[in-house]
């Protein structure tokens, strides 16, 4: 860390701490522009999607609002990082609000559930990841309607897979529940043990499958860009997506 680094840290602690004393709306105000960019980069996570209902505005003003929240409750204290303790805030808040305005309808819900528990239910039985034939088989359906499935249905695994992910690190992150990042506790290596178990479901995915999710989760690239680089179509893009989260659930579902 160089001389402008450290004091750049050492300025954002005064500044906590003169927060914490004085609680002022100002104070507060100053620092949730400070990482207004969290909101912005956590909404892009969703851009593949959102411009299907249209509510973009609605969706960061939902995370400016945990933003705030977050800088309210945060405890600088505890020595944890307050960009992951707000991440957590906004990435539920935005969930929460897409659950409630029926982003999904239930009729996609429903059947985007049967293929996850279809899947899940013949990699137990299996030992091993099922073929699609063997999905179709199991569903009573032919290939084509399975592969419509995972095209149609890719907001709902969207957002499952998000509720999923989100709700795993709100359980176990030391942030969330207040406890001292030096002292360790049994939460801190739960949640480095939750982040490596990501790690390796993606690692477990076949190549095309982890080029698209790097692509739209790390690189915040459209699904009609990802389909431009891999020269498929955007309904096949849609499709290896929805796969990719699918087996990633379904191995964190074990964790």
């Amino acid at each position: 860390m160089n001389v402008s680094e450290k004091q750049c840290e050492d300025n954002s602690m005064d500044q906590w701490q003169l927060y914490k004393k004085s609680r002022s709306t100002d104070l507060r105000n100053e620092i949730v522009l400070q990482y207004s960019g969290l909101v912005k980069k956590i909404v892009l996570r969703f851009k593949g999607s959102y411009n299907n209902f249209g509510q973009l505005d609605d969706m960061v003003n939902q995370g400016m609002i945990a933003l705030i929240n977050a800088v309210e409750k945060f405890d600088s204290e505890l020595g944890n990082k307050f960009e992951t303790f707000a991440s957590l805030k906004i990435r539920g808040a935005i969930i929460d609000f897409m659950r409630k305005q029926d982003w999904v309808p239930r009729s996609q819900r429903s059947l985007s559930k049967v293929l996850e528990d279809t899947f899940g239910e013949l990699y137990v039985q299996n030992g091993r990841e099922p073929t699609e034939n063997e999905i179709a088989d199991k569903m009573g359906i032919t290939i084509e309607n399975l592969h419509k499935i995972l095209e149609q249905r890719h907001n709902s695994f969207v957002l499952s897979y998000e509720e999923a992910i989100n709700e795993k690190m709100m359980e176990v992150s030391p942030l969330i529940t207040n406890q001292r990042k030096d002292e360790m506790p049994e939460s801190q290596l739960l949640y480095d043990e939750l982040k490596a178990k990501l790690g390796e479901a993606i690692d477990q995915l076949k190549e095309k499958e982890r080029v698209v999710v790097s692509l739209y989760y790390y690189e915040n690239l459209k699904l009609r860009e990802i389909a431009e680089i891999l020269g498929v179509t955007e309904s096949r893009v849609s499709q290896i997506h929805s796969q990719a989260i699918i087996k990633m659930k379904t191995r964190m579902n074990d964790y």
